[in-house]
C-alpha cells in the first residue's frame, strides 16, 4: 500500500484541478441487464461479492531459527549487518506478511498501519497517518527495521539509522514476478535463507495452481480497469501502465483496460472519455475505495462508469485494500478471489 501511495502522490497532484469535475454524480445508474461486451467474464459472478482472502497469514510448518550475523545489501545500496533478529519492525503490510509467514511473527514488536491481518492487529502502530514515526520505532528498541523504497519520510529513516539500528530497504513489488525477490531479501536478512526458498516455492506453486483454473475462451479476454477511489477526498483515478495491477489482471486471464487504451501514466483522473476508450468488461477496486463511493450503486454514478460494459453489467471485482497489490505470500488468495469474482466458481476450465 505504501508503494501505491507513492505512485499516487504525483497523480493526485496532476488531477487536483480535475477532481471537482470527476466527483459529479450526474451519471446514469447502470442497469443489471447484460451488455454486448465481448469479454468472457460472467455478468452474474462479479458483483462485489464477499471477499475470499483470509484475514490471517499461514506460517511455514517448520519454524526456522535465524543464523546470524549476516551482511546483506539493501535496495538503497547500503550494506546492512544484522546481528540479532529478536525485535523486528517491518514498515509495510506486505513486509509484515513475509516475516510472519516465514514463522518469525513472534519477533515482530510493531507494525505499519497497513498490516491488518489478524496475527499483527494487536501490535503497536508506529506510523502517523502514512508516515513513519522514528521516535515510536526507536522506543521499541528494534534489532532490525525492514522498510520499502517508498517508506518515509527520509528524515525518519536517517534518524533510525543514526541511532545505530540496521535498516533494510526492500525494492517495491510491481507484479507477480517480484514475489520471490522480496521473500528472498527478507529471509536472507533474517538469517533464514532456506525458509525463504521454501516459502517462495510454496507461493509460486499456489499461484500457478490458481492460474491453471482460469477459464479459457479462445482469444476472448475480459478487459479489466483498475480504479483507485477515495470518495471522501473526491479522488477518482484509473490505473494505466505502472499502476501495479497489470500483472494481477493478466494472471487472471484479463487485459489491463487502462494500459491497453493508451494510458501511459500510473494513474489518470477518471473522465467519461477515458472510461469509454478503456471500455472495461469489469472493474477492479479496493474494498474500502468501493465503500467510500457508496458501493456499486455509487460507483455507477461516477461519470462514464455506467456507459461502460462493466457499469452496465455491474461487474465489479473488490479485494481488501491491505492485500490487493501486496504481491507476497497471500497473492494466490488475491488471485483466486479475482478469478472467482470474474468468472464465478462454475463453468468450463482450461
Amino acid at each position: 500500500m505504501r508503494r501505491l501511495r507513492t505512485r499516487l502522490a504525483g497523480a493526485l497532484l496532476s488531477v487536483l484541478a480535475l477532481s471537482l469535475t470527476a466527483t459529479g454524480c450526474s451519471g446514469s445508474s447502470g442497469s443489471s441487464g447484460s451488455s454486448g461486451s465481448s469479454g468472457s467474464a460472467s455478468p452474474s459472478a462479479a458483483t462485489a461479492g464477499p471477499e475470499t482472502v483470509a484475514d490471517r497469514v499461514e506460517p511455514l510448518t517448520d519454524r526456522p531459527v535465524p543464523e546470524l550475523p549476516v551482511t546483506v545489501r539493501s535496495a538503497d545500496g547500503t550494506e546492512v549487518t544484522v546481528g540479532s533478529a529478536d525485535r523486528l519492525v517491518p514498515l509495510s503490510g506486505s513486509l509484515s506478511e513475509i516475516v510472519f509467514t516465514l514463522g518469525l511473527g513472534d519477533r515482530v514488536v510493531a507494525r505499519d498501519l497497513t498490516a491488518t491481518f489478524q496475527q499483527a492487529e494487536q501490535l503497536p502502530v508506529v506510523t502517523r497517518g502514512h508516515d513513519v514515526s522514528a521516535e515510536s520505532v526507536l522506543s521499541l528498541r528494534p534489532d532490525l527495521v525492514i522498510a520499502e523504497t517508498g517508506t518515509g519520510p527520509e528524515e525518519a529513516i536517517r534518524q533510525i539509522r543514526a541511532a545505530g539500528v540496521p535498516v533494510l530497504v526492500v525494492a517495491p513489488a510491481t507484479g507477480l514476478d517480484d514475489v520471490a525477490a522480496r521473500i528472498g531479501a527478507v529471509a536472507d536478512a533474517l538469517g533464514v535463507p532456506a525458509a525463504g526458498q521454501q516459502l517462495t516455492r510454496r507461493s509460486q506453486q499456489r499461484i500457478d495452481a490458481v492460474r491453471g483454473d482460469v477459464p479459457r475462451d479462445g482469444d476472448a479476454r475480459p478487459r479489466i480497469a483498475f480504479l483507485y477511489l477515495r470518495g471522501s477526498a473526491s479522488v477518482y483515478l484509473i490505473g494505466g501502465r505502472g499502476s501495479g495491477a497489470t500483472s494481477l489482471i493478466e494472471a487472471a486471464g484479463g487485459v489491463d483496460a487502462g494500459a491497453a487504451s493508451g494510458l501511459e501514466k500510473d494513474f489518470t483522473a477518471i473522465t467519461s472519455e477515458a472510461l469509454v476508450k478503456a471500455a472495461p468488461d469489469a472493474i477492479l477496486v479496493m474494498s474500502k475505495g468501493l465503500e467510500s463511493v457508496g458501493g456499486v450503486d455509487g460507483l455507477t454514478e461516477i461519470p462514464g462508469v455506467a456507459q461502460t460494459p462493466a457499469g452496465t453489467d455491474r461487474r465489479i471485482v473488490s479485494v481488501e485494500d491491505g492485500v490487493l497489490l501486496n504481491y507476497g505470500p497471500r497473492t494466490d488468495q488475491v488471485l483466486r478471489s479475482v478469478v472467482e469474482q470474474l468468472y464465478g466458481e462454475s463453468g468450463d476450465r482450461a
